[in-house]
């Protein structure tokens, strides 16, 4: 990650505000280092994000791709239900051209729409699952379950906004809602299959892991 690009991310405010831990003033990317040297270290060839307000964690997935120098794509999942700044293809495309990540392929549909898709069909082998959509506990373990036949026993997924409970205004105040992710974390720390890893910073992340046959 070159100076360059980490401050055009620092300079912009909703970059930085996306609830990741991140501080501007020490340009500090928070829990964003550890997504890009997630993909540092894995050297995924596919991820896929559910949600993100401005695309702040599929570009920090992206861009550690890109640093590793092979082929990769990150898929982004997001029907753009809160604004509309992912509902025109060329604004978002200019959107990551101006960050310099060309390996991101916008879906602009919920996950419900995007698993009757072909190119949902022709995923058979994704590194890295990061769920950030709609935030109820619900909603978390279906976009979780719809990934789980397409994950190996290398593949970890993450969840943010994963360990409290949080009131969001996001959609406007005459539609306020829970987040209740913490509630599916719980039921995934039941599953002896199941490795789980919380990060608590901010609304935290957790990190999980389906642990194959011959490790239990």
């Amino acid at each position: 990650m070159n100076n360059i690009w980490l401050e055009q991310i620092v300079a912009n405010s909703e970059l930085m505000s996306m609830g990741h831990g991140q501080r501007a003033e020490d340009k500090n990317l928070g829990m964003g280092w550890m997504y890009y040297a997630l993909a540092r270290m894995y050297r995924p060839a596919t991820v896929v994000c559910i949600g993100s307000w401005r695309g702040f964690v599929p570009m920090m997935f992206a861009r550690g791709m890109q640093d590793n120098s092979q082929a990769g794509t990150v898929h982004f999942v997001d029907p753009g239900m809160v604004d509309d700044h992912w509902q025109s293809p060329e604004s978002v495309s200019g959107w990551f051209d101006h960050y310099n990540v060309n390996n991101i392929t916008h879906h602009k549909k919920t996950t419900q729409e995007f698993v009757e898709t072909t190119v949902y069909r022709n995923l058979h082998s994704i590194d890295i699952l990061f769920v950030d959509g709609y935030h109820s506990a619900e909603q978390a373990q279906y976009d979780h379950e719809a990934f789980v036949s397409k994950l190996s026993t290398n593949s970890i997924v993450l969840f943010h906004d994963s360990m409290s409970r949080n009131a969001s205004k996001i959609y406007g105040t005459d539609r306020v809602y829970n987040y209740s992710v913490c509630d599916y974390i719980k039921q995934l720390r039941a599953q002896p299959n199941i490795q789980v890893m919380d990060f608590p910073f901010e609304n935290g992340v957790t990190l999980l892991r389906h642990q194959a046959v011959s490790e239990l």
